[in-house]
């Protein structure tokens, strides 16, 4: 009888990500395992403008927060994804650049990024219409609009 893997078509290098014993580098998850959070990939593609500083990516995208920031750069630093300088002016500044490594992640964070263009943006967009064109109430001729008081009390009984 045939197994459910062997009838999966097998894409090219597949097989170092399928070891029985587990001991061997999967190169998808281990690129994962470097930039497989929101911020990460984030900030990467940020730094493919060239080199920033923190206060310029903090401003970047106002979800961000100064310890989120301050955490990912410290692990894409000990990953060798990213280099810290300190440019000793006064007062003294701290300036982030990719690596040759991160650097090499152009290409993937390009292609993600023109990916969710080709595909998210559009189902956004469409949920976002779709939601507002439901939130109207359908137009009747010759009735009165009705208002809706959230803020309004019940009637008391005296």
């Amino acid at each position: 009888m045939e197994s459910e893997r062997s009838r999966r078509p097998s894409a090219a290098g597949a097989d170092h990500c399928e070891s029985p014993e587990g001991r061997t580098l999967c190169p998808v998850l281990a690129a994962v395992g470097v930039i497989g959070t929101e911020w990460r990939l984030a900030i990467v593609h940020r730094l493919l403008n060239g080199p920033q500083r923190f206060s310029e990516i903090l401003k970047s995208n106002p979800r961000l927060n100064a310890k989120t920031l301050s955490a990912t750069l410290k692990f894409l630093e000990g990953q060798g994804v990213v280099q810290r300088t300190v440019v000793s002016t006064r007062p003294f500044s701290v300036v982030y650049a990719l690596t040759e490594m991160g650097l090499g992640l152009a290409p993937a964070a390009r292609e993600l990024r023109a990916w969710g263009e080709r595909w998210l943006l559009p189902r956004r967009e469409a949920t976002q219409r779709a939601a507002a064109t439901a939130r109207r109430p359908p137009a009747i001729q010759g009735e009165l609009p009705r208002i809706h008081l959230a803020d309004a009390e019940p009637p008391r009984a005296r």
